[in-house]
């Protein structure tokens, strides 16, 4: 039997540490391996504990945890983060995923979607609860080849988390150019939103895994 998947949580509300701890405890896939209430403690807790995944609340605050987040990953370390929260915008999905997290989750998702975000993430594969993308996701018909080149490198750029004006700096075009772009990458792909086309990307690239 392989050695239990460990999980540390860092979490606001003591009851909601308290119950994702005994969802752990009751599978043997899985270990819980400590929480802390506080952001300021929760690298304390990853050298403690050394876990596998970390749970990490975001009502610490979106951008106090995309830059915890965005740290983490330049440290290189080996724990994997799950992003979860009571709302999570397409868009906030998004910026967690290009700064580094693993898994995003709400925290409404039933247990069964709680487990298998946090088995995918330990194999080593990022991903998002797929309610989350429904909405944008893109039609089956879909084929990149159906874009220009230059369409292409616009999708790519916007796959890759860059706003307009620097999209329209890199490709050396005007940023109204950009919109056009990506009004006919609508058009053709069916993606609502440039968030729900750079998860269309990253989702055909098997970058993201959905339920």
């Amino acid at each position: 039997m392989s050695d239990p998947i460990r999980v540390a949580v860092c979490e606001t509300q003591p009851v909601t540490t308290e119950g994702l701890a005994r969802i752990l405890g009751a599978s043997p896939e899985f270990q819980f391996v400590g929480a802390v209430d506080q952001l300021l403690n929760a690298e304390q807790l990853l050298e403690e504990t050394h876990p596998h995944i970390l749970v990490l609340d975001k009502s610490f605050g979106v951008q106090i945890v995309l830059e915890w987040v965005a740290e983490h990953r330049a440290a290189r370390t080996a724990t994997a983060i799950v992003v979860w929260g009571l709302s999570l915008s397409e868009a906030e999905a998004l910026r967690f995923l290009q700064i580094g997290a693993k898994g995003i989750l709400r925290k409404t998702a039933p247990r069964d979607t709680l487990i298998a975000c946090l088995q995918a993430v330990a194999s080593g594969t990022s991903w998002m609860e797929d309610s989350l993308f429904r909405e944008s996701a893109r039609p089956e018909k879909y084929h990149r080849g159906e874009l220009t080149p230059r369409e292409q490198q616009v999708m790519e750029l916007v796959e890759q988390g860059y706003k307009n004006k620097e999209i329209a700096r890199q490709l050396g075009i005007r940023p109204g150019t950009v919109k056009i772009h990506l009004k006919h990458i609508f058009e053709k792909t069916g993606v609502r939103g440039r968030y729900g086309l750079a998860l269309s990307g990253m989702k055909d690239k098997g970058l993201l895994a959905l339920p």
